[in-house]
């Protein structure tokens, strides 16, 4: 582990402190980033955007949906969008090398005014609220994602706008997630609300959860635990990112673990921004992440040939 530095707790960071005007503030901005992201792979990350008041909005009407019956959840559940939008149910998706289905559904939405052949978003009508603040939160989101893509690539030493126009309309999720109540007299052997997986996309945006449970792979091996304050988001690099710098930046593999038993009958929510670019976005390795020391470990594909993978190995997509 020579050279690297081993983190008990993600770095946390100040989005204001990039988009200030204060060029050293900017540039520590960059460095620290980058810093984190070539080591755990995940920061934390306040003036992000998101309201107090939107986030407590978004967690009540989620909530609302998914106490709501299985029958009318089962209303916007449309197979034929290969879990890209609206409610996919209970035991639907497997992560990468695993044979038992993750403890949890979810809900997602996509682009707001989508283009081309992109699917329209999928809102249950009983919840307002819901289609609304999910909304807001996208976009809200999908504005910070495009900050930090401007500051990776200025700590790649691209140009700074070199991800804008590769997410503009991109095919980013927000996903509303419910890890149901627990019986830890029937849960099946194996089964965990979200077994070890890296996400798919550039970068992932998460917004604090009702609960702890979130664990990231140190890179010596342990399992540390993350908790975002009230006021932060974490961030972490997706596979996308990882190809595209040759694993310069890392991908971290994390994990939902099960609450002790005590807690197994309280639900967990929580709601991810996958940031994702266009589907025709080159995920070539750069030239300037490969060397004689990082020689090139990735295939060359685009990010839908990556993305249409990636969902059928998680049992999304046959």
């Amino acid at each position: 582990m020579a050279g690297e530095e081993l983190y008990n707790e993600i770095p946390s960071l100040d989005l204001a402190d990039f988009t200030s005007g204060d060029p050293d503030r900017k540039a520590k901005f960059v460095q620290d980033l980058g810093r984190a992201f070539n080591q755990i792979g995940f920061v934390a990350i306040r003036n992000h955007g998101l309201t107090t008041e939107l986030t407590k909005r978004l967690y009540e009407s989620a909530q609302a949906f998914f106490s709501s019956p299985d029958s009318l959840k089962q209303k916007y559940e449309h197979p034929e969008l290969n879990g890209q939008r609206g409610y996919i149910g209970k035991g639907k998706e497997t992560a990468k090398g695993f044979k038992v289905a993750d403890l949890k559904e979810f809900y997602h939405i996509g682009q707001p005014e989508p283009e081309g052949d992109m699917p329209a978003n999928v809102l249950p009508e009983e919840f307002p609220e819901f289609g609304e603040a999910t909304v807001v939160a996208y976009r809200t989101l999908e504005n910070a994602g495009k900050q930090l893509l401007r500051a990776i690539a200025l700590y790649l030493e691209l140009p700074e706008t070199y991800f804008d126009d590769k997410v503009r309309n991109g095919d980013s999720i927000l996903r509303a997630l419910h890890y149901f109540p627990l019986d830890p007299d029937s849960t099946p052997d194996g089964a965990v609300r979200a077994a070890p997986h890296g996400d798919i996309n550039l970068i992932t945006l998460l917004m604090g959860a009702s609960a702890d449970g979130l664990e990231v792979l140190r890179r010596d091996g342990k399992w540390i635990g993350i908790t975002a304050l009230p006021d932060q988001v974490v961030v972490n690099v997706g596979d996308m990112l990882d190809r595209l710098t040759n694993h310069k930046l890392k991908s971290t593999i994390h994990q939902v673990v099960n609450p002790p038993r005590e807690k197994m009958n309280q639900s967990r929510y929580s709601i991810p921004f996958f940031m994702h670019p266009r589907a025709e976005m080159d995920l070539t390795s750069l030239d300037s992440c490969i060397d004689a020391q990082h020689p090139k470990i990735y295939v060359d594909m685009t990010a839908g040939e990556f993305l249409n993978e990636r969902l059928i190995e998680l049992g999304l997509k046959k």
